[in-house]
């Protein structure tokens, strides 16, 4: 009988380079609002999957798809003069 021991260890031997950084964790709080917004357009798209979308469900897609592109537009706004190379804004 053989022990697995130490393929164990070799597998969990890189656990610790498998959780994300302090920098990934940031940017996914940095992209929440939109991830959030995405979420409510989805939610607003499958309500209608198995019907016919009436002029309510057609107004919460509106307003959803507005949200989600406001909260895209609001993080460039905040990442775009970072990231533009020779101070040009």
């Amino acid at each position: 009988m053989e022990h697995i021991v130490t393929v164990q260890d070799a597998v969990t031997a890189f656990a610790d380079f498998m959780e994300p950084t302090d920098a990934e964790l940031d940017a996914i709080e940095r992209e929440m609002p939109v991830i959030l917004a995405d979420v409510d357009l989805l939610d607003a798209y499958i309500v209608t999957l198995d019907r016919i979308p009436s002029e309510l469900d057609a107004r919460r897609i509106r307003r959803a798809r507005r949200r989600a592109l406001a909260a895209r537009v609001a993080l460039l706004n905040r990442t775009a003069p970072a990231s533009l190379p020779g101070g040009a804004a």
